[in-house]
Parts: structure tokens; sequence; C-alpha cells
């Protein structure tokens, strides 16, 4: 399955969604390592087959194999601290932020690639997973690193496209069983 495979797969009711991934992939202004960094750890962070089957394929051929692994690497440690992040800035307890975390977290010292790359996947994944306090600090990091306000933005459309196209497609599965 492709890019084209998965707009094809949206109902006519998603037709919005069709043309937002090509706008949001297929016509993006990012370089390629951003794009299908971005596009391969936000396709993992919703948790849909279809969507990963579709777009995994075409990452790994525009990504190098260090990037490919670092943005997998990104899903993966935002699929910890996102939870744990959002849980402390939700808790009324503010006393569990001031406690040790304990948790490692080595790739987002030394992720193999450019650090600001490997933020903005971060940011990425934090915008589907909902947590502010992540998003907040990856975004704090990407302006101190000096990436534009609207490369960030990019990253955003990118995973709010990737993740409404999972929920579409997943929802579209189960109610074809019914």
């Amino acid at each position: 399955m492709s890019l084209d495979d998965l707009k094809a797969a949206l109902p006519d009711y998603a037709k919005d969604l069709k043309l937002n991934l090509s706008a949001v992939i297929g016509n993006s202004d990012l370089p390629e390592q951003q794009l299908w960094g971005t596009v391969l750890a936000c396709a993992m962070a919703t948790r849909s087959a279809a969507v990963l089957r579709a777009l995994a394929p075409e990452a790994k051929a525009n990504l190098k194999p260090e990037a490919y692994t670092a943005a997998k690497g990104a899903a993966a440690i935002m699929g910890m601290n996102n939870v744990y992040y959002r849980t402390l800035h939700l808790l009324s307890d503010k006393e569990y932020g001031s406690m040790r975390a304990g948790l490692r977290m080595n790739i987002i010292g030394t992720p193999g690639v450019e650090k600001a790359d490997f933020e903005l996947w971060c940011f990425a994944v934090s915008a589907i997973n909902g947590c502010g306090q992540c998003l907040d600090s990856h975004e704090a990091v990407l302006k101190k690193a000096g990436v534009e306000r609207e490369t960030v933005q990019a990253s955003v459309k990118i995973a709010s496209v990737i993740q409404a196209v999972a929920a579409t497609l997943d929802s579209e599965a189960v109610l074809d069983t019914l």
C-alpha cells in the first residue's frame, strides 16, 4: 500500500482528508528527512495498521536507515513520555511533578539524527497523544534551535491529518463488519 492507496481507501465523506494528505505530505515544503520522519512517527503513534502499512514503506524509501530508526524511536519514547507527563500535568497534586521520574530517555539526548529533526518528530507525536507539557517542552527546544513556526505548524498538520485518516479507516473497517 502507498500514499495513493491510502487516499483511495478513504470513503467519499472524507474527501477533505484525501486532499489534506496530498497537501501535507505530497506538497510539503519540509526537507525529506523532517517530512518522512514526521510521517513515520505519526503513523506509529496512531496505532493504525492500515496507516502504518501504507506510510512506513514510503518513509523507509525516503529516509536513511538511522533516520528511519530515530523516527521510530521518537514514537516509542513519546508513547511513554506523553502518558507520564500528561498525567503529571493533569493531576491536581503538583507534588508529583517535583518527584524524580526515574524513566530512561537516552534517545532524546542521542537520537542518531539532527536534534531538531528528532524534536520535531517528538512534537508531532505529542500532538497526537495530547500532552501539553511535552508540546511546550519540545516547541521550546525547536524555537531555541531556530526552527521556524511554519515548520512546527507543518508537523502539526501532518499529525492531525494522519490521525484523522487512521481514525476514519479504522472506524470504517469496523463498520464494514456490522
